[in-house]
């Protein structure tokens, strides 16, 4: 036992060396000289104060190690459910919690301004809406047209400066023709981290987000509404980018999208790992997520489609977008997509068309009848989908089950797009470092392993952070500083215990 102690003593001393010589204590003194970073006798205004502690807090993160940021996952890709996946998101100081759909197709992450008149005031997702008070929150402040920061967000975004109001405003469409309007705002936003090894974070960082006072299209409905939309695209204010500006995420996240029950699934800042996961390159210098697809298979046998079709042109290309329920191919590819299917099952099932799209009646199990399908893209990746991911339960009719293929039929050259339909069921990552996506079957009510740094960091799912490292270094390195002293005031008691 006396041996254990002294060892300890020993471990002991030598943190208290390290920590010793970090700080500078134990050896010479050192005198350090303040000076006053206004002078005494100058009045200064409030907005200098404020803009001076900005630049303090942005070095701050600017030092800070980073982790894997984790986001809880709501909803389903089920179109007579939820139709969309949603997470939540803390802004504002007190913060305040906000229910914002996940969308890897647009930039901006926006909120429900408290001035926005005709918005929803409730929501058929069995949420409670909430809206955006800059007066509430004590960090909160407007992008004034005067900022340098609306000028560079002027310049790379929908943006636009009102010389009434002063402020930094935005107005954009979505794909479906829903809207919103508003202005930018920036606050702090708050999310746990993983730093390593059962070592799990309360981090926040300031963010310029915006605070939308008009909606428009299916935003305005009640049955779907909600509070706003988290952009995860690849320009400079989207949220995963301000972050890793501020060196507090990685520039990759990742989703896996769960489909069955209710739903749900797992939303990181990191690289999920798996050794199934393939890669495809990203289409260079594209606002969206544009993959190459050249080509699809139907129980194996490839379609005869031109590739050229899938190209990215103009408005033309195939991109993978989570705020897209379904998915949607363009006519070149869809009429040999579904006649080859039909042909696959003609002796199963009875077909019919119902309000345009193919439909089916099934009297047993997909699985069993319908072919695999497989998506062929750049880097010899491909992206097989089950029956489940290009089938829609439409419900029964004569006691038998309707089967309507997810897949909308795209006119006049349009774009191939990827959604939830698609995506469910599967791990995909976003790597903006090495410009690719990476995909691989899942089950995603399961745990996953996350990269952080040169170990693998384990959590249960998301908002059930369980962390594991496979490296016992890598929690010790990212300790904070605060923390050591409480780690020697540990040792010192454990070593006198086996005195």
């Amino acid at each position: 036992m006396a041996g254990w102690g002294i060892l300890l003593v020993v471990v002991l001393l030598v943190a208290a060396a390290a920590l010793s010589a970090a700080s500078g204590i134990g050896g010479v003194q050192r005198v350090m000289n303040l000076q006053r970073a206004f002078p005494v006798n100058q009045r200064v205004e409030l907005e200098a104060l404020k803009a001076r502690d900005r630049a303090r807090h942005a070095r701050m993160l600017q030092s800070f190690a980073g982790g894997i940021a984790d986001f809880p996952v709501f909803g389903t890709s089920d179109p007579f459910k939820t139709g969309l996946y949603y997470t939540k998101v803390k802004l504002g100081t007190p913060p305040r919690e906000f229910n914002v759909q996940i969308d890897t197709g647009s930039d901006i992450l926006w909120v429900t301004c408290s001035s926005c008149n005709d918005c929803p005031n409730t929501s058929g997702l069995g949420i409670e809406l909430a809206v955006f008070d800059a007066a509430s929150s004590s960090t909160a402040f407007p992008v004034s047209c005067s900022d340098t920061l609306c000028a560079s967000i002027v310049q790379t975004a929908n943006a636009e400066c009102s010389t009434q109001s002063n402020q930094c405003s935005y107005s954009f469409q979505y794909e479906d023709g829903s809207g919103t309007s508003g202005f930018y705002m920036s606050d702090m936003i708050y999310f746990d981290t993983i730093l390593g090894t059962s070592l799990i974070a309360n981090s926040s960082a300031p963010i310029v987000f915006g605070c939308s006072t008009s909606q428009s299209g299916d935003l305005i409905t009640s049955d779907k509404a909600i509070d706003g939309i988290f952009g995860f695209g690849q320009q400079g204010l989207s949220v995963i980018s301000q972050l890793s500006s501020h060196g507090i995420a990685p520039r990759v996240f990742s989703h896996c999208l769960k489909g069955e029950g209710k739903g749900g699934g797992i939303l990181v800042l990191g690289e999920i790992l798996d050794a199934s996961i393939v890669y495809s390159p990203l289409v260079p210098s594209q606002p969206h997520y544009n993959l190459y697809l050249q080509s699809i298979a139907v129980n194996g046998q490839l379609l005869p489609i031109d590739s050229a079709v899938f190209a990215t042109s103009g408005n033309q290309g195939t991109v993978v977008d989570s705020g897209t329920t379904l998915a949607y191919l363009v006519e070149e590819a869809y009429d040999p997509f579904v006649a080859a299917i039909s042909a696959a099952v003609s002796q199963s099932v009875r077909p019919f068309i119902s309000k345009g799209s193919q439909c089916y009646l099934v009297t047993t199990s997909i699985a069993e009848i319908f072919p695999p399908i497989a998506l062929n893209f750049a880097g010899g990746a491909s992206m097989d989908l089950r029956p489940a991911d290009y089938l829609v339960n439409m419900g029964f009719g004569d006691g038998t089950a309707i089967w309507c293929i997810g897949f909308v039929k795209v006119q006049n050259q349009g774009t191939t797009i990827l959604g939830d339909l698609v995506l469910k069921d599967k791990i995909f990552i976003y790597d903006l470092v090495h410009q690719r996506i990476g995909w691989a079957d899942y089950d995603c009510s399961l745990a996953v392993n996350v990269s952080l740094t040169s170990g693998k960091d384990e959590f249960v799912n998301a908002g059930q952070l369980h962390a594991r490292s496979s490296s016992s270094c890598v929690l010790f390195k990212l300790i904070p500083k605060s923390n050591i002293s409480l780690l020697l005031h540990i040792l010192v008691v454990i070593s006198f215990l086996f005195l």
